[in-house]
């Protein structure tokens, strides 16, 4: 049976998996709902503010829709609303539902919530934290990674190819690695199943820009390119 439900009001949409949150309104999708139940683990920062918060033995992360660019100056977190399934968070909860599904190393979806604002939405997401694991970009912060984990980086990127997964965001930031070196891909916000094209050459130079963005950031980054991307790229084309 399909653990998956939606729930429809005048104002809000949530879409939940029953298996891990039986219940959901509104409220779970606020920072406040967490901090008075003593359940915020952490946090990050980028364009606002992502939340680690836990229920019972769960671990998850609580994600707002933000927007970038110079659009983000002006209009922060609001979209235009066509239909519901193309709301960025049922969008991206759909994605994640079926490549999970699929076997594919990426975060359980657990809730997606979408309010409208007339015209406009906001929205926001729950998606299951990987325990244990880092960014690249944190790891090579500290340390090189070794020939094979390079190797098994670009096997990574080639497995989502394969499934014809476009990630709108490749980066180093979106790869997430364990100390036992096992990798998942987060951040699926504009993804989508694609037919083979030119995307895949895209992806590939969206995340070799984004190492050597890092690089010219901090000098003690431990990324080279002459010596680290054959490597990455002799793990996808194996």
């Amino acid at each position: 049976m399909d653990s998956q439900h939606q729930l429809w009001s005048r104002r809000h949409f949530l879409l939940h998996d029953r298996t891990l949150l039986p219940l959901v309104g509104p409220d779970e999708f606020t920072a406040k709902y967490w901090q008075l139940r003593d359940a915020v683990t952490g946090s990050s920062h980028g364009r606002g503010t992502t939340y680690f918060v836990k229920q019972d033995a769960h671990h998850w992360v609580l994600r707002h829709y933000r927007r970038g660019g110079l659009v983000g100056k002006l209009i922060k977190d609001s979209y235009l609303f066509t239909c519901i399934e193309r709301t960025r968070p049922v969008a991206e909860y759909r994605l994640l539902h079926r490549m999970h599904q699929q076997g594919l190393p990426v975060p359980r979806p657990v809730a997606a919530h979408v309010e409208r604002l007339g015209m406009r939405y906001r929205g926001d997401i729950l998606i299951e934290r990987i325990e244990g694991a880092r960014d690249l970009v944190a790891w090579l912060r500290q340390q090189p990674l070794t020939p094979p984990q390079w190797q098994d980086v670009g096997a990574l990127v080639k497995r989502f190819h394969d499934a014809g997964v476009y990630h709108a965001d490749l980066n180093s930031h979106n790869i997430l690695m364990n100390g036992a070196g096992q990798l998942w891909l987060i951040d699926f916000d504009r993804g989508a199943f694609k037919e083979a094209g030119v995307w895949k050459e895209d992806n590939l130079a969206r995340l070799l820009r984004s190492f050597n963005k890092e690089k010219a950031r901090e000098a003690h980054f431990h990324w080279n390119q002459d010596r680290d991307w054959p490597l990455l790229m002799a793990g996808y084309e194996a």
